[in-house]
C-alpha cells in the first residue's frame, strides 16, 4: 500500500497555555483533494501552517513524502500557500510576480518568463501578463496568485480561505477552476476553509475540526448524511436534531416517538439527526405528521429553507426546492405539518 504523502502523527500546537491543535492524527494522499473546515478557532490555519512549516509543531511529527519536516524550513519545502489576502507584490507586475517563485529557485531570465506566460494563458488571464496587479479585479487577482503557487509545479498546494473575499458569483466559477486544475494537474490540495458549500463542492475528504481536534473525516456525503456526533451534525446542514430516550426499535421524545434503526438498548438516551430535506412539509394534517407555525423562510438560489416551530417551541427545518413553495400558501404564523420516512432518520453515536 503506498504511503500517504502528508502524514501528522500526533501533533500538538501550543501559544503559551493555549493548546491551539490536540494530539491531532491526519494522512493525505497523493493527488488528493483534502478540505478542512470549522469554526473561527477550531485549529484549522494552525494545522495548514504546520504543513507549511511556518509554524512548528510542539509535540508529534509532520512528515512530507516520508521526511521528517518539523525542523525544516519554509525555503526547503515544495508546498506554496494561496492566502485569503492573496499577498500579490504590488510593485511587480502581473507577470513577475508569477516568475517570483521562479527567481527564487535560480531559475534563468527566459524560463521564468515561458513558464510564468504558460500559466497565465492557462488560467486566462495572459493579456494582462505586463499589467499592475492594482488595475485586476478580484478573480482576476486570485488567479494570478494561483499561477504564482503552481508555476514551480508543486507536489502539495496549500489554500487558506482563498475564496472568502471574492462576489458570491466568482466563488461558483472559482470553484469550477480549481477543481479543474487539481483534477488535470494530479496536486494534493489541502484547502482551509469555513465553507460548507465550497468543501462540499470540491474535496475528495472533509476533515471537520472542533476546538483543536478532527471531529470527523470522510467523503462529503458520508458527513451530509451520517455526521458522527452532534457537534457535526449542527455545523454540517440544515439538520433537525432531536434528543430523547431510547425503546430500542423507536426514540421517545418531546415531539413523540419516532422508528430509527441503529439506536442503543431501551432507556438510554439518544439523539436522532435528520436532514432538512428530507423532511416531508404538508398544510393537511396526516397520521403522526407534527404540527408546526412557519416562523421564517430563508432563500439560497433554486433552495428555500422553511423554519418553523412546535407546540413545546422545539424549531424545526424543511428544505425543498423554491418552485415547490406556491403550493404552501406561505405566511409567516401558517400551520403546516411535517414528517418524514422512517428510514431518514441517523442515529448519533454518542448520547
Amino acid at each position: 500500500m503506498t504511503e500517504p504523502l502528508v502524514i501528522l502523527s500526533d501533533v500538538v500546537k501550543r501559544f503559551g497555555d493555549f493548546t491551539a491543535v490536540h494530539r491531532l492524527d491526519l494522512e493525505i494522499a497523493a493527488g488528493e483533494f483534502i478540505a478542512i473546515m470549522g469554526p473561527s478557532g477550531c485549529g484549522k490555519t494552525t494545522t495548514l501552517r504546520m504543513i507549511a512549516g511556518l509554524e512548528a509543531p510542539t509535540e508529534g511529527e509532520v512528515r512530507i513524502g516520508g521526511r521528517l519536516m518539523n525542523e525544516v524550513p519554509v525555503h526547503e519545502r515544495d508546498t506554496p500557500m494561496v492566502w485569503q489576502s492573496l499577498a500579490l507584490f504590488p510593485f511587480l507586475n502581473v507577470r513577475e510576480n508569477v516568475e517570483f517563485g521562479l527567481r527564487m529557485r535560480g531559475a534563468g531570465a527566459a524560463e521564468r518568463r515561458r513558464r510564468a506566460l504558460d500559466w497565465l494563458e492557462r488560467l486566462e488571464i495572459g493579456e494582462f501578463a505586463e499589467r499592475n496587479v492594482d488595475t485586476l479585479s478580484g478573480g482576476q487577482r486570485q488567479r494570478v496568485a494561483l499561477a504564482r503557487s503552481l508555476v514551480t509545479e508543486p507536489q502539495i498546494l496549500l489554500l487558506d480561505e482563498p475564496l472568502s473575499a471574492l462576489d458570491a458569483h466568482l466563488v461558483i466559477r472559482m470553484q469550477g477552476v480549481l477543481t479543474r486544475l487539481q483534477r488535470e494537474l494530479g496536486i494534493t490540495f489541502v484547502y482551509v476553509t469555513h465553507s460548507q458549500s465550497e468543501a462540499f463542492a470540491m474535496a475528495d475528504r472533509i476533515a471537520i475540526m472542533s476546538e483543536g481536534r478532527i471531529a470527523q473525516i470522510g467523503q462529503p456525503r458520508e458527513i451530509y448524511r451520517a455526521p458522527a456526533n452532534r457537534f457535526v451534525a449542527e455545523f454540517v446542514g440544515r439538520n433537525n436534531i432531536l434528543s430523547g430516550t431510547s425503546r430500542g426499535d423507536a426514540i421517545e421524545t418531546a415531539l413523540g416517538a419516532f422508528p430509527a434503526a441503529g439506536l442503543p438498548a431501551a432507556g438510554n438516551p439518544a439523539t436522532l439527526v435528520i436532514a432538512a430535506d428530507l423532511v416531508r412539509i404538508s398544510p393537511n394534517p396526516s397520521g403522526d405528521a407534527i404540527p408546526c407555525a412557519l416562523i421564517s423562510e430563508e432563500f439560497v438560489g433554486a433552495t428555500a429553507t422553511l423554519f418553523l416551530e412546535a407546540a413545546d417551541g422545539t424549531e424545526l427545518k424543511v428544505q425543498l426546492p423554491e418552485r415547490a413553495l406556491g403550493e404552501l400558501n406561505l405566511h409567516a404564523g401558517g400551520r403546516f405539518h411535517l414528517s418524514w420516512p422512517a428510514d431518514a432518520g441517523h442515529v448519533l453515536a454518542e448520547g
